[in-house]
């Protein structure tokens, strides 16, 4: 019996479909891994800078700044992020510790980003 070859048979039709829903669902997934990816790194760079915002007000004031815990807010990126600093001593009096953690949302276990810094008190 000879077959006419003006169309492709269910068979077919259906094992296109499946690759097809296949590769779309991969490439799906590898958009929304990379959209996710580049919102976690914007976030990041933002919150390194208000890290480094807080270290550097604390390098600019013409004060030493007072052995505690400051806290506040600033916002960088259209985004409001909270800024924990944590100044101590260190075995140099003429030096104190900055730790300064960033945070989403001041309730926020884990900070997106933290930046460690020295400051030398000049007589």
């Amino acid at each position: 019996m000879k077959r006419s070859a003006l169309g492709f048979t269910l068979l077919e039709v259906i094992v296109a479909l499946a690759i097809l829903s296949i590769v779309l669902a991969a490439a799906v997934k590898g958009i929304g891994g990379y959209v996710s990816n580049a919102t976690y790194l914007r976030d990041r760079t933002l919150a390194h800078w208000v890290a480094m915002n807080q270290v550097a007000v604390n390098q600019l004031l013409n004060e030493w700044p007072a052995v505690g815990v400051r806290e506040g807010t600033e916002v960088q990126g259209r985004i409001e992020w909270s800024w924990r600093t944590v100044v101590s001593t260190t075995p140099d009096p003429d030096v104190h510790r900055l730790d300064v953690e960033v945070r989403s949302h001041p309730n926020d276990l884990d900070p997106i980003a933290i930046s460690v810094a020295f400051l030398g008190h000049v007589h």
